[in-house]
């Protein structure tokens, strides 16, 4: 990084003084845009982290890097906010014996979010500022340099961004930024700390998946992307032009998984891009969504899979509880939501019973139909308040509602050894017992009508031995929506995918 108090080209520090000034500034070599850094050299000096800074740094002159998040010029002295990721602080600059009119004036005009680099002394505040993350210390600016300009209009405002979706102020609606405006702009958009916090959880959910698993015995494996056929046996998977045929985008990791406890791994895991051609533009589908899926070979009944899946998430909840305390707080803030319940070990239902308190509820269904998103909520609400509980596993599906490699029940065909797992009454975790047997696994599927053809070494997996197993697949995305009642699932995807979607 080029030096700010270096390397300057003259007619650079004639830009800092404004040109109805005559008299010499002082503090010329004390302000400016700094030349681009080209990484030419390196500069020993340590920038401070806005979050790390706190009383124990009074009195102590340090440097900064942050954005402009805000600016108020008064008279000869201009108050900032400093925002670097979620930290934000408060910065003044006035007129001394070190800091002359030209300088203010150059800070004044800085535009909101640029970069800037800030050498200041750290004093503690007289009382609170509750704008600030920072509440009890403030900069008194001593240098301040423009590492990387912002354009002057913003197609988004951050302080519009960092509102709730539907924000009242005093009794007024107040102005805010609508789904498709924050996506189009997204890379402002991210900057915002309830974004910052959004994603570092995200990150903890998969830290935690694969720590979780890793501790249990299970491998890291990474399956291809690109297949011969459709994962599921459907059609809602993208064709895609391979050489002189054509192949597909992977909807899940699903027969690789399988094959790779018929290879004897014992216990594996992926974490990877699914792809799902469904025309489905509700509040949470994608197109594009990261996938957590798991499998595990089992000695004499799945239930040995459901209850390491059901660990799986307790050891989630616990982990982001602990670990993510002010991330969940700063996203709350924006985006208020009821405290996370959870019960140890995880509440496990069979699909009729979940029809029967949906039955007491006066909501009827058929013993094979699927639930519909509706009624996945309706039990989830009944579940919250006779269990205390947001998550809980449905099992026992109606088998006609499963994939054609489901496991049927044993005592009563028209069900399956598959399982659901809910976060406050939506679906995040299909999995099921698979056909661990050829012959069993073919009949199942001429029963789907699937072309044998095309999934052939799948099955021949199956024909030389393989222990019996069970899995499930679980979208990254829709567990955080879920667990942080943030009500959209493209608030959990950076960049998302969905039918009408594809930049940026």
């Amino acid at each position: 990084m080029a030096s700010a108090d270096s390397g300057k080209k003259p007619q650079e520090k004639e830009q800092n003084v404004p040109s109805t000034t005559t008299e010499e500034d002082f503090s010329k070599d004390n302000y400016g845009i700094m030349p681009l850094i080209q990484s030419k050299e390196k500069i020993d000096r340590e920038l401070v982290s806005v979050r790390d800074i706190n009383e124990k740094l009074a009195k102590q002159t340090i440097w900064v890097r942050g954005r402009i998040h805000t600016s108020r010029g008064k008279g000869k002295q201009c108050f900032l906010v400093i925002r670097h990721q979620s930290a934000t602080i408060q910065a003044i600059i006035c007129v001394n014996e070190n800091v002359s009119k030209p300088m203010v004036k150059f800070v004044t005009t800085i535009s909101k979010e640029s970069v800037v680099d800030i050498e200041g002394e750290v004093t503690l505040t007289p009382s609170p500022i509750e704008s600030c993350t920072q509440k009890d210390v403030e900069l008194q600016v001593k240098k301040v340099f423009v590492v990387s300009s912002a354009e002057p209009r913003l197609p988004l405002l951050i302080e519009d961004a960092m509102r709730p979706d539907d924000p009242v102020i005093d009794g007024i609606q107040a102005p805010h930024a609508n789904q498709e405006t924050r996506l189009d702009n997204r890379v402002i958009d991210l900057r915002t700390p309830a974004n910052q916090a959004i994603y570092r959880v995200e990150a903890g959910v998969c830290k935690l998946f694969r720590d979780t698993l890793d501790a249990k015995g299970f491998v890291e494996i990474h399956t291809p992307k690109i297949i011969s056929a459709a994962s599921e046996g459907g059609a809602n998977v993208f064709q895609v032009s391979y050489f002189k045929s054509n192949a597909y985008l992977a909807q899940s990791p699903q027969f690789y998984k399988q094959m790779a406890i018929a290879a004897d791994f014992g216990k594996v895991y992926t974490i990877g891009a699914v792809f799902r051609a469904e025309d489905s533009n509700t509040h949470r589908h994608l197109t594009e969504f990261v996938g957590l899926d798991l499998e595990m070979a089992f000695n004499y009944h799945y239930h040995e899979v459901v209850d390491t899946i059901g660990d799986l998430f307790t050891q989630i909840f616990k982990g982001l509880a602990e670990r993510f305390t002010t991330e969940i707080a700063i996203i709350n803030k924006q985006f208020p939501c009821e405290p996370f319940e959870y019960v140890e070990p995880a509440l496990r239902l069979e699909y009729k019973d979940g029809l029967a308190l949906l039955a007491e509820a006066g909501v009827q269904m058929g013993s094979e139909d699927d639930l519909t998103t509706e009624n996945e909520r309706i039990l989830g609400r009944i579940v919250k308040t006779k269990y205390h509980t947001d998550f809980y596993i449905l099992d026992k599906y109606p088998l006609a509602v499963r994939p054609f490699y489901t496991m049927p029940d044993p005592n009563n065909p028209k069900y399956s050894n598959s399982y659901d797992m809910f976060i406050r009454g939506e679906e995040i975790l299909s999995g099921a017992q698979r056909i661990h047997d050829a012959q069993l696994l073919l009949q199942r599927v001429e029963h789907h009508k699937v072309d044998t053809k095309q999934i052939k070494s799948y099955i021949d997996a199956f024909r030389y031995g393989c222990p019996p197993h069970a899995g499930g697949g679980i979208g990254l995305e829709r567990v955080l929506m879920l667990y942080l009642g943030l009500g959209n699932v493209r608030k959990t995807s950076m960049f998302p995918r969905d039918p009408k979607r594809v930049t940026p």
